[in-house]
């Protein structure tokens, strides 16, 4: 589990927000599968959403150093 966060850690502000546009598309795609009854991988719910947490957190924290240091 710590080298998720760690391979996170590793990016940049901007490639974070991209990755986490990217984690809520695929989240949106797998609402709509379970609406219809398509969906196959349930867990990828959890994961999606406790990736987009860990994103949010970092991006929180990366915030409140940059007002610290300024």
């Amino acid at each position: 589990m710590s080298s998720k966060i760690e391979a996170l850690r590793g990016l940049t502000s901007d490639q974070l927000h991209d990755e986490l546009l990217k984690l809520k598309k695929e989240q949106f795609n797998l609402r709509f599968q379970k609406a219809t009854g398509q969906m196959e991988k349930t867990h990828r719910v959890n994961e999606i959403r406790k990736t987009i947490a860990r994103i949010r957190t970092l991006l929180t924290a990366q915030k409140a150093a940059a007002k610290s240091a300024a």
